[in-house]
């Protein structure tokens, strides 16, 4: 293995890059705005630009690097390389495999960002020596990933591993891929705004907010809470049963609230799992590396 790892994390506000030693340190880091709204070339343009910054910062030999991997909020084909559907920018079918190999010399791999941040936070976070593990980042929507026997699980296609889009609640609440009673419509930092403004009006701003009230003991806002986490711990205990990972890793802004959190839903799990309560269930734990986890993961892909 060459001592260098070249990964981007793909936003819809930025793209950043950075350059990854093989002790998981970020050596460089380079961040240029997405620019979404223009043509797929143009932004695979600038993860090339972005990329060759970090290389630049870093200091390191382009020869030195053992492959560029990208991290995507889409959906990846493995078998043909094509984006298949990447929502904040508007792309379906892009060949961008084929389209940044030209870019840089090196080996390109890519994968869906959420997939990157788990295996990043199983390389050297909050999981690190642990080989099964699975990570769910609550945000605008619900990203997850699948760690198998220290291998990211991706389905016969790369298109698997999205606990998100999971149904929750048959029939339930429409979710933003369309679908009614997914896991994103009720445990999304989104799902959580929407449930708080119909309890606060306008003056519940963010997640925080709501969490907030309930830690100065609005009873409304403590009610919401325990609402929230019940529908998380019932999520997590469907992939528990499937898969029973070591660790479950929560991501996202809503994992800010810490233990408040963590300390209801892991209550919660034993009783909410297929014998649980018999033979134990997986710590439900914060994920520790932040924005980090997603370049770590992708460098090493």
């Amino acid at each position: 293995m060459k001592p260098y790892h070249l990964g981007l994390d793909v936003g819809g506000t930025n793209l950043a890059a950075a350059i990854v030693d093989n002790d998981f340190n970020i050596l460089s880091h380079k961040s240029i705005p997405a620019g979404a709204g223009r043509d797929w070339q143009a932004i695979t343009a600038d993860f090339a630009a972005a990329s060759r910054a970090a290389i630049d910062a870093a200091g390191v030999s382009i020869e030195d690097i053992e492959c560029w991997g990208i991290g995507m909020p889409s959906c990846i084909d493995t078998r043909t390389g094509l984006l298949v559907n990447a929502h904040q920018f508007g792309w379906k079918n892009v060949p961008i495999r084929e389209w940044l190999k030209p870019l840089l010399p090196l080996d390109v791999r890519i994968d869906n960002d959420a997939n990157c941040a788990a295996y990043g936070e199983a390389l050297a976070g909050a999981a690190k020596g642990r080989a099964n593990v699975i990570m769910l980042t609550l945000g605008t929507g619900v990203g997850s990933g699948i760690i198998i026997d220290g291998h990211i699980f991706k389905g016969a296609d790369g298109m698997g591993a999205e606990i998100g889009h999971s149904t929750l609640v048959q029939g339930g609440r429409t979710c933003n891929c369309g679908r009614k009673g997914c896991v994103e419509a009720y445990c999304s930092a989104t799902a959580l705004i929407k449930r708080g403004r119909e309890i606060f009006g306008d003056a519940c701003t963010n997640a925080k907010s709501i969490f907030d009230k309930a830690l100065s003991g609005d009873g409304r806002a403590v009610d919401l809470i325990d609402e929230y986490a019940t529908y998380l711990a019932y999520s997590l205990s469907s992939v528990t049963a499937i898969f029973r990972p070591e660790v479950l890793i929560l991501g996202g802004g809503v994992a800010d609230a810490g233990d408040y959190l963590l300390d209801k839903v892991n209550a919660l799990m034993p009783k909410a799992t297929y014998n649980g309560e018999t033979t134990g269930v997986p710590p439900v734990v914060r994920a520790t590396l932040g924005n980090a986890a997603g370049l770590i993961g992708a460098a090493f892909l």
